[in-house]
């Protein structure tokens, strides 16, 4: 078998959907490397690369062939093959004919305790240059896509239209069709820079050839990287600071072949309207990269990534300020006209839309979060009042323009209505920020007025889903519980405030209708919050064990939970750690197999042993000791309080025999252990642990 190749498979389309094109590159890689895997072809690295117009696929030392192989086929008992006067039977020929050979040519092998006839079947491999076609197309067909384009081929469909397609193993163009169209060795530059064909070499060349002769960059990250530090470069010549978030980036790089990036102004006087709403339309609308000065302020100026290099970039640049122009007008426009009237006269309007067909209107959600918010105010300290407004007028801007034309604006905008309105700071503040934490890594409300309102609309929202039977399902979540709850705990964990969740969710579930059944739903919707909690510990490093630990205990306060599960992590750097954590283990088995003593009283008269007193005497030391110690949730000091203990429980196990033969003697001493085992639980359940983690 000669030598591997590289391997090089081009598709080349219609302009790609830019929210789609890193998925299709990928999928496309993957689904070229499952065929090459599944046909047992050894190979290199794979690369990838895409852009709006192709989708490509390099795999690096592709072997020429596949390895040659034998398989052994066992046919039927020797004692059915052949019949008494020793010829074969019909059994025998049909095996044997059934793979070319003659019965004398089959083998005689013992396979447990009767003798079958076998055949070897040596089967060559077949040459990676006949697989491909097929493979590849294939491959092509299994693109992972939302949508697919049917045009002039029959039975074919892609995401876009096909109009080339590459398929070339080493030096060799192999003749095959993908996707109806015929492939070779001839690619396509750039649309407008170089519309002619490229004839491809080898492989290995691709990107190189594609860039210096088709000004094309057909490397994903290559291209990313450009367009970052071009559009730096621009930002800094205009005096400020490019805003280059991924997800704008990554569309951004999914949207050009040939990168330029250009600077363009617009009029001063929009940086009236919020500046969030300009973001919106820069970044929404136009693709366009915001800028901002030293202090972060927006400034009158966007960054463009043009896929052209212009010999006139001066009528391109201003082509873009005048696409933007009226866009930014719009939004002057709503931003004038929403204030003409205040948040508190669209209230009426809301009793028009539907929350959720059980639930009743986004009014009557208003008034519950309303009234939420301000008894939770109350219970964290803050302006009930405040509060208790921000929830009234927290919907309201889901009927101005501007959050129509920009959903993802809503409350934002409706802080800054509320503030043009005159309402106290607080009440602004706590509107704008009631979807926060919108996303992982988002912040948080700034005030306690906003947290309490931001609670208050994920609770009611909770409660109220949950009580319906309209909760997550598999993948879906239609209402964004998930979302939601893990939102929750992060404020009341992250800002600290001591809250528990249970009296919340019952708050909650008390501004509900008795048809409803929210209150049947406090607990079904606690026990989904404490699955969400996991999640947020588990992606913050915590062991499983170390949540288990502390959920047995099933603290209601999750800032509770946050101290809990904190000290249980220090515990482990602990001395005695494992001793502990094996002698926990030790009474738990010992109290759920006994059935003798559970909750009986500790009787000191029966401490017959001096191991069994001194544990005694521990544990009652302890319980004193620890006690101030849990009402100030120091949990680190109440464990390493609590490894006293230690010895006296490994003196116990060696000393004691717990399960006497004296029922009271017995008794007395599970009641002991009980009690021991008790001091522990008062922080975690030690006995979930794994003391060798």
């Amino acid at each position: 078998m000669s030598e591997a190749r590289d391997l090089l498979v081009e598709i080349g389309t219609e302009e790609l959907p830019s929210s789609e094109l890193l998925a299709l590159g990928a999928g496309f890689a993957e689904a070229v490397e499952v065929r090459l895997s599944e046909a047992g072809l050894a190979h290199g690295e794979i690369a990838w690369f895409a852009t709006p117009r192709r989708l490509t696929v390099r795999v690096d030392a592709l072997a020429a062939g596949q390895t040659d192989s034998t398989e052994t086929h066992r046919g039927p008992p020797v004692s059915a093959a052949f019949d008494a006067a020793g010829g074969p039977t019909k059994a025998a020929e049909g095996f044997a004919r059934r793979y070319g050979v003659r019965v004398e040519d089959l083998e005689h092998r013992t396979q447990g305790k009767a003798e079958y006839l076998f055949f070897e079947e040596h089967k060559p491999g077949r040459a990676t240059a006949e697989l491909l076609p097929e493979l590849v197309a294939g491959a092509a067909r299994a693109i992972p896509a939302k949508k697919r384009m049917r045009w002039g081929v029959p039975g074919v469909s892609f995401p876009r239209p096909v109009h080339w397609a590459v398929l070339l193993y080493g030096e060799e163009a192999l003749e095959a069709e993908i996707l109806g169209i015929p492939a070779g060795r001839q690619t396509f530059g750039h649309r407008f820079h170089h519309p002619g064909p490229i004839a491809l070499a080898v492989p290995e060349d691709y990107a190189g050839q594609l860039e210096q002769t088709g000004w094309v960059m057909a490397d994903v990250s290559q291209r990313r990287e450009a367009i970052r530090t071009q559009v730096e470069r621009v930002a800094a010549e205009v005096g400020g600071t490019a805003e280059l978030d991924a997800e704008l980036l990554d569309e951004v790089t999914s949207l050009v072949e040939w990168p330029v990036a250009l600077a363009g102004r617009f009029d001063p006087r929009f940086l009236e309207v919020p500046p969030e709403a300009l973001v919106a339309v820069m970044k929404d609308h136009q693709r366009y990269f915001p800028v901002r000065d030293s202090e972060g302020a927006l400034l009158p100026a966007f960054i463009t990534v043009s896929n052209i290099a212009s010999e006139e970039p001066e009528t391109v640049r201003a082509g873009n300020e005048r696409v933007i122009a009226p866009r930014l007008a719009d939004a002057e426009f709503f931003w004038r006209q929403d204030r003409r009237q205040p948040l508190e006269a669209r209230r009426e309007g809301l009793r028009a839309m539907v929350f959720q067909r059980d639930l009743g209107s986004l009014h009557d959600r208003g008034e519950r979060i309303a009234a939420l918010a301000r008894q939770l105010a109350g219970q964290l300290g803050a302006d009930a009042g405040a509060a208790e407004r921000a929830g009234r007028l927290a919907k309201c801007d889901l009927l101005t323009e501007m959050v129509g034309e920009f959903p993802e604006l809503q409350g934002l905008m409706g802080g800054y209505y509320a503030a043009a309105d005159g309402e106290p700071e607080s009440v602004a503040l706590a509107i704008a920020d009631q979807y926060r934490p919108a996303f992982a890594g988002d912040a948080l409300p700034r005030t306690t007025e906003g947290r309490a309102l931001a609670l208050a609309d994920r609770l009611d929202a909770l409660v109220g889903i949950f009580a319906v039977g309209q909760g997550p399902s598999g993948d879906k979540d239609p209402f964004a519980s998930r979302r939601a709850a893990l939102g929750a705990l992060r404020i009341l964990i992250e800002c600290e405030l001591d809250l528990d969740l249970v009296r919340a969710l019952t708050d909650a579930a008390a501004g509900y209708e008795a048809s409803v059944g929210a209150h049947e739903a406090v607990t079904t919707v606690f026990d989904f919050a404490m699955e969400r909690l996991r999640t947020y510990y588990s992606a913050a490093g915590y062991g499983p064990d170390e949540f288990e630990a502390v959920l047995a205990r099933r603290p209601t306060r999750p800032l509770d939970f946050a101290a809990r599960i904190a000290a249980v992590r220090a515990f482990r750097n602990q001395e005695g750690f494992a001793s502990l954590v094996e002698a926990n283990k030790r009474i738990r088995n010992i109290l759920r197999k006994s059935e003798a003593g559970s909750g009986a009283e500790l009787d000191p008269r029966q401490l017959a042993d001096e191991a069994e007193r001194a544990l005694a005497a521990g544990v009652e030391a302890l319980e004193h000791e620890i006690e101030p110690l849990l009402s100030e949730r120091d949990y680190p000091a109440a464990l390493r309080t609590l490894a006293n203990l230690s010895a006296p429980l490994d003196r116990f196990f060696e000393d004691v025999m717990v399960m006497a033969e004296d029922p009271a003697l017995r008794a007395n001493r599970l009641a002991l252990l009980e009690r021991a085992r008790g001091l522990f639980l008062r922080v975690a359940d030690l006995s979930l642990l794994q003391s060798d983690a």
